[in-house]
């Protein structure tokens, strides 16, 4: 569930974006629910894996349940772009695990891709084309919008992508050295721990950035302005028999 936006607050419009960027930002990374469904497969893998060892049953196990997640989600016709998302990852997972024979390869996908991440948000901040601009700006309706309209945006976008960057580089700092050297389930453990908070701080410091930054050029309402401007000089020039 979506939290409620409070209505427009002409005599605080400060607090009246930071509820704006809150509500979005809830919806573009899943919320409670879509956390909570991207932790169950993996989760559910270690405890089974610590129990009996057994990276098969496991691996199967972790996969099924994502798998009725996504169904779950299509039988009460919500949105399923997170539950496609996770249940596409959880199976990459699930195929190295098999084919490995080690509970390791149900991790190294999802590090590799998480440590991508990390180098893609750094990166991006660094040339100035930061890449939660490019995620978020359809969210807020902005598009690129913020790039040569919005320098104020552009900025908080910086910053954010580059703590994302930053955050995502450290969590994954600490978890290599553990797959190389470290056994599975001492991984998975520490693995499913560093799930949640990372997340937090880096959609936390998002939140800051952009709550503080200028409010997002909607350029969907001014194409629709302009459309229906079009629409009414063409009604005019008709009715003037031009």
């Amino acid at each position: 569930m979506r939290p409620l936006v409070p209505p427009p607050n002409p005599q605080d419009p400060a607090a009246d974006q930071k509820a704006v960027t809150q509500a979005a930002l809830f919806d573009a990374f899943g919320g409670i629910r879509g956390t909570v469904e991207t932790m169950l497969p993996g989760l559910l893998f270690v405890m089974i894996y610590t129990i009996n060892k057994d990276v098969r049953s496991s691996a199967i196990a972790a996969g099924a349940v994502a798998v009725l997640l996504v169904i779950v989600r299509l039988l009460r016709k919500d949105t399923v772009k997170h539950a496609f998302s996770g249940v596409f990852g959880v199976g990459v997972g699930v195929a190295f695990a098999l084919f490995t024979g080690s509970a390791k390869g149900f991790y190294l996908p999802g590090m590799i891709y998480g440590a991508g991440l990390g180098v893609a948000f750094t990166l991006s901040a660094l040339v100035g084309f930061p890449l939660l601009g490019v995620i978020l700006g359809p969210v807020f309706k902005e598009n690129l919008s913020w790039r040569t309209r919005n320098p104020g945006r552009k900025k908080a976008y910086t910053k954010a992508s580059l703590a994302w960057g930053i955050i995502f580089l450290a969590k994954y700092a600490i978890l290599f050295p553990l797959y190389w050297w470290g056994d599975a389930t001492q991984l998975g453990w520490v693995l499913i721990a560093l799930k949640l908070p990372p997340m937090v701080l880096a959609v936390y410091f998002t939140w800051v950035f952009l709550a503080k930054a200028p409010p997002p050029i909607d350029v969907i309402a001014e194409y629709e302005a302009e459309e229906a401007a079009e629409k009414a000089a063409k009604a005019a020039a008709r009715e003037r028999g031009v």
